[in-house]
């Protein structure tokens, strides 16, 4: 059974923007990225993939620690008790400059220099 139900899909096909948060050496490290290059790029099963730019500081800390969280929202879903739902995924993650997914990122942001891969392990909606 996929981790990702028909309400936090729903929620990552309406969000406008996903914070992503990695473990630095002494602080957590936060970075964002837009909600429709994630739908281009696509949602696969439990697996997000969206495109790489600078993200230096976060493939730095990938490689010390692959865990990683994501919150997304969206005011077009509803909520438990009100408009808007948010989400928090939690997963690995790894950012790829050869390969597949790689290539469709650079292919479709010339600016992209890869692709950053998400294996989603858990997904708790939040509002």
């Amino acid at each position: 059974m996929s981790v990702i139900d028909t309400v936090i899909r729903e929620l990552l096909e309406k969000t406008e923007f996903v914070a992503i948060v990695t473990q630095g050496l002494d602080r957590p490290h936060v970075v964002g990225n837009w909600g429709d290059y994630l739908r281009k790029l696509g949602i696969e099963g439990d697996r997000i993939v969206l495109p790489a730019g600078y993200y230096r500081e976060t493939e730095d800390n990938l490689l010390r620690n692959n865990q990683v969280q994501v919150l997304a929202a969206s005011r077009q879903v509803a909520g438990s008790h009100g408009p808007g739902q948010g989400c928090l995924l939690e997963g690995t993650a790894r950012i790829l400059s050869e390969g597949p997914d790689a290539e469709r990122a650079k292919s479709m942001f010339p600016w992209a220099r890869g692709a950053l891969v998400i294996e989603v392990a858990s997904a708790k909606v939040q509002l």
